[in-house]
């Protein structure tokens, strides 16, 4: 099995490597790296959110047809999620086992933070760092601030610009959503996923504010892991 995982804003494939000394070896982490960052530092930025998910579909699609697989997305990951979902199934390729959304409201609540992607500079980071998750080393480094700074502003950018467009179909596999309890997403934005899928829908909340990945990574996996195995025993059944 493997699972595809994407990153929150700002984050690379990196944000995910911790994760497969705790998960069972029987699921393979595929992170994806996205333009302008990491090993695609020199590609240029998406200029939509659409434009991020046909390239995400373009790098996975040989082992979505030739591999079981589930989706995990946090934050900016999550909404990618959604969409590369109805990407994949407008392909008429078989859809993933499971897809996880994490800390991200229903993608057709809108957002009810301010606009942040045209702020100047100071003000950027720190809306950025009033989110929590940002090291603070980062912010006290001038150097590695001019080259992080294009990045998230991009993909504030791509979030901030997204237009949520009612889909004809909700979504035809299982998903869970997970949330951290001191986040500013209320439990009534949560529950509204539940309008989008077709089959089961859990929700798990974890202790911690909006990168409450960072510090529960055990418990994360653990879930993933559970929920993998569980699925595949439902269908044994079958």
């Amino acid at each position: 099995m493997i699972m595809f995982c994407l990153p929150y804003a700002g984050g690379s494939e990196g944000t995910y490597y911790n994760w497969k000394k705790y998960l069972n070896s029987s699921i393979q982490i595929e992170p994806i790296e996205l333009k302008g960052r990491g090993k695609r530092f020199d590609e240029s930025f998406y200029e939509t959110l659409d434009e991020a998910v046909e390239d995400i579909f373009e790098n996975i699609k040989d082992k979505v047809i030739e591999n079981d697989y589930v989706i995990y997305g946090h934050s900016m990951g999550s909404l990618l999620a959604y969409e590369l979902y109805y990407k994949i199934k407008s392909q008429n390729i078989k859809n993933p086992e499971h897809i996880f959304f994490s800390g991200y409201k229903a993608p057709n609540i809108k957002r009810g933070r301010k606009i942040i992607h045209k702020l100047p500079d100071k003000e950027f980071v720190k809306e950025i760092f009033d989110l929590g998750g940002t090291p603070e080393e980062l912010l006290n480094d001038n150097e590695l601030l001019q080259i992080f700074i294009p990045i998230l502003r991009n993909d504030f950018r791509i979030i901030e610009n997204y237009i949520y467009k009612k889909k004809k179909d909700k979504i035809q596999c299982d998903i869970s959503i997970l949330n951290g309890e001191q986040d500013d997403i209320t439990f009534e934005e949560i529950l509204k996923w539940k309008d989008h899928g077709g089959r089961g829908v859990k929700i798990y909340n974890f202790e911690g504010n909006h990168f409450f990945i960072n510090n529960n990574i055990e418990k994360i996996t653990k879930v993933i892991y559970e929920t993998i195995k569980l699925s595949k025993t439902s269908q044994a059944s079958y």
